[in-house]
């Protein structure tokens, strides 16, 4: 279970993400950031992604994490913390089930 300050910071880190990919992407695909977790010691970050239209997915994630060290760099810039966490950039697998379930839950 995650403690109050870990659950703080990646609430910004999903927030500061999102900017920076909003600021960054191409906008050939809407790149959503959906969650953040964050290690006990703050040392690593996984950020989850879902990518609209779902044919663009591999293209996205690629960008991202190609795009990590400038996102560090970003977090650098406006989080104040001793240690900026290195980052992982995954979809997000319970977000896309979720997204299934409902569709169809929907169509019946």
């Amino acid at each position: 279970m995650a403690n109050l300050r870990q659950e703080k910071v990646a609430e910004q880190l999903r927030q500061y993400t999102a900017l920076f990919l909003e600021k960054e992407s191409n906008r050939t695909s809407l790149i959503t950031v959906t969650n953040c977790s964050i290690s006990p010691d703050l040392k690593r970050a996984t950020i989850y992604i879902t990518v609209l239209p779902e044919d663009k997915e591999l293209n996205a994630l690629e960008f991202a994490k190609r795009k990590r060290t400038d996102l560090r760099n970003f977090v650098k810039k406006n989080i104040k913390l001793k240690r900026i966490p290195f980052f992982e950039i995954e979809i997000d697998k319970g977000e896309k089930n979720r997204q299934k379930i409902d569709e169809l839950l929907n169509n019946s």
